[in-house]
């Protein structure tokens, strides 16, 4: 069988275009089968953070994972701006959990303090109120302190999407849209998928659909334990700088808008956005920053984020079909440079990183 392409990407989301992006620039032809407009998409609700101080609280291995991701960050970023032209709003300032009294505060403090003492990479700084201050003028009276990791950063992700797009497109791939894919066969050593209209026999299949993976998964003799979390998202008017460090609830953009969000679903496929969480999450920024309070909203949505069980990623080749691969995860963005230049070689044939041991969906067996 001659294949039309080296590797399939199944998903045009920041998972598969990190991976379409990484296989492409090392030099394999690579296809990009993406679903419609309407098609539910985790990217257009990410809040944007390139995040590491609240990973991996149940496993070592999933801070270490987004850790080595946010240290590719600086180089992974400028490769996608050189590739569109365009700045992506990217910044590593460290990052801010805010506590509103102690018992929050002690807690943060608790679950970095445990990584920390598993890897002393992962350093944090507990702050008081009149330390917060000093960094974050704006903040309220009401505010106890904040845990401070200098690892976190921010950055636009439909920019960064349209990098992705822009970087694999350079190096030759071949992106097409409308092309949600119905059924793959595995034969010849290879695999035939069909979308809609088109059959295309590729080499190798990487599964990044999402929520679709739950059906095309099986195809290939692999399990997508994924289920749909609504989180929405509150957009307000720009306002002077006033916020120079990316919180979980709050974050001020390079154009000076702020994101607001912070919610967590469970919905099935309803992405909807809802007054009473709009409300909830206008308050839970109020809180903070009392200045919020007269800064106008100016759009609100709802999406569907990727969730596993345990909320961290899947990274796994079929047994009986070698050569078809998924991922899983929805932290898109921080793992992003992870994907593009540490998952990419291991898709291409180098050993799995042993860093990966625990993403197996093995791990839901029981």
């Amino acid at each position: 069988m001659k294949n039309d392409y080296d590797y399939v990407v199944v998903g045009g989301g920041l998972v598969g275009m990190a991976i379409a992006y990484g296989l492409a620039k090392r030099g394999v032809s690579t296809l990009v089968l993406d679903g419609e407009d309407s098609s539910v998409r985790a990217a257009r609700g990410n809040f944007g953070l390139v995040w590491v101080s609240s990973k991996g609280s149940r496993q070592i291995d999933y801070a270490r994972w987004s850790l080595e991701s946010s240290q590719l960050w600086p180089g992974f970023c400028q490769e996608l701006e050189d590739a569109s032209g365009m700045k992506l709003g990217y910044e590593k300032p460290g990052g801010i959990m805010i506590a509103m009294n102690e018992e929050s505060l002690a807690s943060s403090a608790a679950a970095l303090a445990k990584l920390h003492a598993q890897d002393s990479r992962l350093s944090y700084e507990v702050l008081d109120h009149a330390q917060l201050k000093q960094r974050i003028p704006a903040v309220g009276p009401d505010v106890t302190g904040a845990v401070y990791s200098p690892h976190d950063g921010h950055v636009s992700p439909l920019y960064t999407l349209r990098g992705l797009f822009a970087a694999f497109e350079r190096a030759g791939g071949v992106y097409r849209a409308d092309s949600r894919v119905d059924l793959i066969v595995p034969r010849d050593g290879g695999f035939r998928l069909t979308a809609g209209k088109q059959t295309i026999e590729a080499g190798k299949v990487v599964l990044c659909a999402g929520l679709g993976n739950r059906v095309l998964a099986p195809m290939v003799g692999l399990r997508a334990p994924v289920v749909p979390l609504r989180g929405q998202i509150l957009v307000t008017e720009r306002v002077k700088r006033f916020l120079d460090y990316p919180t979980l609830s709050v974050r001020q953009t390079a154009e000076g808008s702020l994101l607001l969000g912070d919610s967590a679903e469970d919905v099935d496929m309803d992405d909807s956005v809802t007054p009473g969480i709009i409300a909830h999450i206008a308050q839970k920024a109020i809180a903070p920053f009392p200045l919020l309070k007269n800064v106008r909203v100016v759009r609100a949505w709802g999406s569907l984020r990727i969730m596993t069980p345990d909320s961290m990623p899947v990274y796994e080749e079929s047994l009986v079909h070698s050569g078809a691969f998924v991922a899983l995860c929805h932290s898109g963005v921080t793992l992003a440079a992870a994907h593009c230049e540490k998952l990419v070689p291991w898709l291409m044939g180098a050993p799995r990183p042993s860093l990966l041991d625990y993403f197996y969906a093995k791990r839901f067996a029981v």
